[in-house]
């Protein structure tokens, strides 16, 4: 027998688990202040929902269930897909447009959902990246205003401020802005999608390293020297200056209303945020998922070097489940890289209650027994967490143990008091 979890999956300690724990509390009591429902779907999902072009390079990492009983026919089976039925889902999303489309006559307009879960990739492990981890997401089903972007920005940031964070960046793009740009620059239509993957990786190599690899891409130097001299016109500019200045050279490329869209978000969410971060226009910002079709935004933490969240708008998901577009956009945390970032720096749960164990001499007698669990009762009515377990025989290391568990008071229960 193997001891060790499968690769790519993990345990966790009584320590991480209190944290977790935690904040998931304050997700779920936050978010319900903005209005947000509790929902849930399974965990399982039908493999044409999870290979339906909506999940970018996730759809490669999904875990396939093979048919079951009579379906399953290996001997007939080409290919993997006619061999599973369904699969584990990659995120919460996908799984959300099918629940609503599902249940949409049940649901209010807007529909404001949060959802809490383990999602699954079959992605290659390493440090910080696992198969199996926790998201966290908001979302808003069937408002197509920017009143969603403006409520899931200002839900989002309380959250953060919540736990501790300050003095972060929420960065934030639009995904048709992004279209405009490469429409204006001349690139394919039907290569647009190479170019943003490209454009992604800025941050890691570059500016020069974005028109090398475009050029070696097969696109003609002119287009990428245009392209990329648009991403220079909002230097030193912030916030709506800097969207109104791509604008302004975009000129008609630009659909009608984009810049207008994000100039107010950034005007509504500047006066009514509550904590210290700063909303800051990226015309780089691509984000990964293929579904996205208007702003998009990610959650960056200067001091540890990564993002810790993102979302974004996708109007056009649900209508795949219903033959018509719904409205829907949304905002999920990087649950585990919040708890690994906690975790790294001792975090302590505020608040928790007081902690006392109490130690019970071996073959201690009923009565004294009896009194222990009684003292026990009395001690968890005045609010307190007890432990009642048996007494080790190296005493001294037990209550080390414990007292690095959080434990404040350590109570002693012998037959008879010790001379």
């Amino acid at each position: 027998m193997n001891k060790k979890p499968v690769n790519g999956m993990r345990d966790i300690l009584p320590t991480e688990m209190e944290i977790r724990d935690y904040v998931i509390g304050l997700v779920k009591e936050t978010y319900k202040a903005f209005g947000f429902t509790p929902m849930e779907t399974p965990c399982v999902e039908s493999i044409e929902n999870l290979s339906g072009k909506q999940g970018g390079e996730n759809e490669k990492l999904v875990f396939k269930i093979m048919k079951r009983g009579e379906k399953l026919k290996i001997e007939n089976g080409k290919t993997e897909n006619e061999l599973a039925d369904s699969g584990l889902r990659y995120d919460l999303t996908m799984p959300l447009a099918r629940f609503y489309a599902n249940h949409q006559a049940e649901l209010p307009k807007p529909f404001k959902a949060l959802q809490i879960g383990p999602v699954f990739r079959a992605d290659r492990p390493q440090k910080g990246r696992f198969r199996q981890f926790y998201q966290c997401d908001i979302d808003i089903l069937g408002d197509a205003s920017n009143l969603c972007e403006i409520e899931l920005i200002l839900a989002t940031t309380t959250l953060l401020r919540k736990i501790g964070f300050k003095g972060f960046e929420i960065r934030i793009n639009d995904r048709r802005l992004l279209r405009a740009m490469a429409g204006y620059a001349g690139f394919p239509e039907d290569r647009v999608d190479e170019v943003f993957i490209t454009l992604d990786k800025m941050d890691k190599i570059g500016i020069g390293g974005v028109r090398e690899e475009l050029v070696s891409s097969g696109f003609s130097e002119e287009s990428a020297d245009r392209y990329l001299a648009l991403f220079s016109v909002c230097e030193g500019k912030t916030g709506t200056d800097a969207v109104l200045a791509v604008r302004d050279a975009l000129k008609d490329a630009l659909p009608e209303g984009v810049s207008e869209n994000l100039s107010e978000i950034f005007r509504i969410v500047g006066a009514a945020k509550d904590c210290d971060f700063e909303l800051v226009f990226d015309p780089t910002l691509v984000r990964g998922m293929g579904y996205y079709t208007g702003p998009i935004f990610e959650i960056s933490v200067p001091e540890f070097g990564s993002s810790v969240g993102g979302g974004g708008r996708y109007d056009e998901m649900v209508g795949k489940f219903l033959g018509q577009n719904v409205p829907a956009c949304g905002f999920s945390i990087g649950f585990e890289r919040i708890i690994s970032i906690l975790v790294d720096q001792g975090y302590r749960v505020p608040g928790s209650k007081a902690r006392t164990a109490i130690l019970l001499e071996k073959n201690l007698s009923p009565e004294k027994t009896e009194e222990a669990f009684l003292r026990a009762r009395e001690l968890r009515k005045e609010g307190k967490q007890v432990l009642v377990t048996a007494m080790a025989k190296n005493r001294r290391f037990q209550k080390e143990q414990l007292a690095a568990e959080g434990y404040q008071e350590i109570i002693d229960i012998y037959e008879r008091p010790l001379e």
